[in-house]
């Protein structure tokens, strides 16, 4: 009896200190197996939950990525509006500038916009695929974009060209005689209709140089010439055959009269305006800016989305963990309130044995001494 309930004792001890009532095969097979084998599919989920919690990472990285991009797309169209103001080609030329600059850092912020190796702002190589099943037959694709290239990526923002010189002519005519012949280099500017006196030709550059030049009733051709030619370093003027001749060697110069006549009330440009230079060019990246910013923020609905069916499986997958462990457990975890119970109740039988034991070797004795 004694051996018997130390064996039953060894046994509760054994649960005691493990927990476990089923603690091999040779306790409960059944259990022990179902158990296991609901163990092991708890251990392989959690191995996907860190790979989901990652993934939901580079989501979120990938959005505050987007989020930075399209302040920026926001300020290069506040620019473009700026330019669109102003009639300073100048100042136009300061915002192109600024505008490429914010290009660049779009692209920067697109590189810089990756997570533990995934960058889903790089377009190739970063796609992310999240696993949700312990088999890999369910799962979620997540196709990468590439902002690093504004012009050739799906935002189609290109970098604006810098203005570049050029030539432009008008011609001088003495209007008052018969079939209109050229004027020569020493006559009278004001013979031209276009010209009368105190009329202001106002000449600039891109570099926001800026002259004025006041029409006197003195003022001979050739020294128009000369004024002209004074205005910068990078404008030069020639006259010859009734035909002046502005050239700019590196950046476009404007020439504007306030006399109606001249040009057909038109400016005249000596060069190419590059960039938001013009109004029309102003307009056509103000509509490029719109589309790139209706193309980020169908971006950033994809990503959210994502984000929402990657967040809602970690929040699955955490719970099925929780289930299976529980599972596992009700098959082979141990109640320790009734192992205690049962190994005080153990402890007291053996002590009961024990007695009975030293009893009965007391009654031999006595037999003995009566001997």
């Amino acid at each position: 009896a004694l051996q018997a309930t130390s064996s039953m004792m060894g046994s509760v001890q054994e649960r005691l200190s493990t927990g476990k009532k089923v603690n091999s095969a040779l306790d409960d097979p059944n259990a022990f197996f179902t158990a296991k084998g609901l163990e092991n599919r708890a251990n392989d989920l959690s191995t996907l939950l860190d790979d989901q919690g990652q993934a939901i990472q580079t989501l979120k990285a990938a959005d505050k990525g987007i989020s930075a991009i399209s302040e920026l797309v926001d300020a290069a169209k506040a620019k473009a509006n700026q330019a669109l103001q102003t009639s300073d080609i100048g100042e136009r030329e300061q915002y192109t500038s600024e505008y490429n600059e914010l290009l660049t850092q779009i692209e920067d912020i697109a590189k810089d916009a990756g997570y533990n190796g995934k960058n889903l702002l790089s377009g190739t190589g970063n796609d992310v695929n999240v696993i949700f099943n312990e088999d890999g037959t369910s799962d979620l694709d997540i196709s990468a974009v590439d902002y690093t290239d504004t012009a050739n990526g799906p935002l189609s923002l290109a970098s604006l060209g810098d203005s570049s010189g050029g030539t432009a002519t008008f011609t001088l005519n003495n209007d008052g005689a018969t079939g209109t012949p050229a004027l020569t280099g020493g006559q009278l500017v004001t013979l031209d209709d276009s010209f009368s006196a105190g009329d202001t030709l106002t000449i600039t550059n891109t570099a926001g140089e800026e002259t004025k030049i006041e029409i006197t009733d003195t003022m001979t051709v050739s020294q128009l010439e000369t004024a002209i030619t004074g205005t910068s370093s990078d404008t030069t003027a020639s006259f010859a055959t009734g035909t002046m001749t502005i050239t700019s060697s590196d950046e476009a110069v404007q020439i504007k009269s306030d006399n109606a006549t001249f040009n057909s009330g038109n400016t005249l440009t000596a060069g190419t305006l590059g960039g938001l230079g013009t109004d029309s060019a102003i307009d056509t990246v103000l509509t490029n800016l719109k589309s790139a910013q209706d193309q980020l923020r169908s971006q950033a609905s994809t990503f959210g989305t994502n984000l929402s069916i990657v967040q809602n499986r970690e929040e699955f997958t955490k719970a099925m963990i929780s289930t299976l462990e529980e599972g596992a457990g009700k098959l082979v975890l141990a109640d320790s309130n009734e192992e205690g119970a049962n190994l005080l109740a153990l402890q007291t039988q053996q002590a009961l044995a024990s007695t009975s034991l030293s009893m009965a070797a007391q009654a031999d004795q006595n037999v003995l001494r009566l001997l």
